[in-house]
């Protein structure tokens, strides 16, 4: 390779260094720290809040004024005649625990009751489980039904005075039912039936009465214990998986190296010294050490002069040592390079992010206090680490033998946060995108 080829070789890399760079700035600038990686954000979801009096088999049955509550006041001749009502809204699937109960007020003359999931096209003249793409618990035999109307044993059958639920585990993929406040079994959700599912009751026989709640009162069943039991196992899970003792030494020590925190890497390598056996974590990952060693004292230097607020010492610092990130020249030269640099983002998903930002940094030279205005946002010590970083960044990224452009961006420890993140996101989308929306702030916590 001739001296042109690895000039245009290393200008390459340059510059897909710089707008990757670009990109991570408006990524910190989005979620206001530096180290979090970018969480999916989900929408809102409706949910069931009462019965649908359009939807329902209206022959057989009365919905009260409030919808909360059905009675069947037909003559029960066949085994069509159902009284069916669903809620009026789909079930809400980004969740780790969908849940709603019916209080019995009266059995009447069968005690024919039952509750259940069903589809959107149901028909609304037989119970739920009857028909494919249902399920259901019903109160005269106890018996579960999915899909069919032959029944399994499942459970006590219920009557006047009783209180009975149904749930879905998104976590586990499971159906559940329960009789005053405590589970009677469980079954697996099968693929079938990932499409949107309704809260659904029926009645059969003359004079039963039945009151449902969306949880617009407190639940004879504790949910909030059942989601913490949820997720305990989880952590179980996650605790029992074997790690070698110095793995999580080795990323803490290598996310110290990154970001250039000296005296705490000196402190925390004493601490540790007696107790963890050594590890590099940057040659068991293919990466050279000096990747990440690179540069360390200065880079703890300029990284403690920003967070002191003593920028004109930095880009003193900057100058002499890595002038190549570092425009000098006259005010009129700095803007038009600054037009330049700027340009390279327009188009981007993320434009109107960064003209906002943009628009806010030349807003806080209007004021003689920025600090007090309404942009000294941009000022406080948070955003102060979100430049120490980006800098810090841009010296990693003058390293010669750096290999991998994307190295100087994060550390080790939050490129398996993010690798986290994504199995986590990716799991969910398999179950149908079924599922409570994946935190990674409330998993460390």
């Amino acid at each position: 390779m001739n001296s042109s080829q690895r000039s245009n070789g290393n200008n390459s890399s340059f510059d897909r260094v710089s707008q990757d760079l670009g990109l991570y700035i408006l990524d910190l600038a989005r979620i206001g720290s530096s180290k979090a990686p970018v969480e999916m954000e989900e929408d809102e979801e409706a949910e069931p809040t009462e019965l649908n009096t359009i939807n329902s088999s209206a022959g057989f049955l009365v919905v009260a004024p409030d919808k909360l509550s059905v009675k069947y006041t037909g003559v029960s001749l066949h085994g069509h005649d159902v009284g069916v009502v669903q809620a009026n809204n789909p079930v809400p699937v980004k969740r780790l625990v969908y849940y709603f109960e019916i209080y019995v007020k009266d059995a009447g003359v069968k005690g024919q009751i039952a509750i259940g999931f069903t589809s959107e096209g149901f028909k609304m003249r037989r119970q739920p489980g009857w028909e494919v793409n249902s399920c259901g618990y019903h109160g005269d035999d106890g018996l579960l039904y999915r899909g069919q109307a032959k029944g399994d044993a499942f459970g006590p059958t219920y009557t006047t005075g009783d209180t009975v639920g149904g749930g879905i585990n998104f976590a586990s993929q499971e159906f559940f039912f329960t009789k005053n406040g405590a589970i009677v079994g469980t079954f697996s959700k099968e693929k079938e039936m990932n499409r949107c599912l309704f809260p659904t009751i029926a009645v059969h026989s003359q004079n039963e009465e039945v009151h449902v709640n969306f949880g617009q009162k407190k639940f004879a069943f504790d949910l909030k214990e059942c989601e913490a039991q949820e997720r305990l196992k989880h952590q179980r899970t996650i605790e029992n998986i074997f790690l070698p003792p110095n793995t999580s030494y080795g990323l803490v020590r290598a996310y110290l190296l990154h970001y250039g925190y000296e005296d705490t890497l000196n402190s925390f390598d004493l601490a540790s010294k007696s107790t963890i056996p050594p590890i590099f974590i940057a040659q068991e990952n293919g990466f050279e050490d000096q990747d990440i060693t690179y540069a360390l004292n200065q880079r703890k230097t300029v990284r403690q002069l920003i967070r002191n607020g003593e920028i004109d010492a930095a880009m003193n610092r900057l100058r002499d040592w890595y002038p190549q990130i570092v425009q000098v020249g006259a005010l009129e030269d700095a803007v038009k390079h600054g037009r330049i640099e700027l340009a390279k983002f327009l188009g981007l998903p993320e434009e109107n992010l960064f003209d906002a930002l943009v628009m806010d940094c030349i807003a806080l030279l209007a004021y003689e206090r920025p600090q007090e205005s309404s942009f000294g946002y941009l000022l406080q010590e948070s955003r102060r680490d979100v430049v120490a970083d980006t800098v810090n960044a841009m010296i990693l990224s003058t390293n010669p033998k750096m290999k991998d452009v994307r190295g100087c961006l994060q550390s080790y420890l939050e490129r398996l946060l993010r690798q986290l993140t994504a199995c986590c996101l990716e799991r969910r989308l398999a179950d149908g995108g079924q599922g409570e929306p994946f935190s990674l702030s409330r998993l460390l916590n």
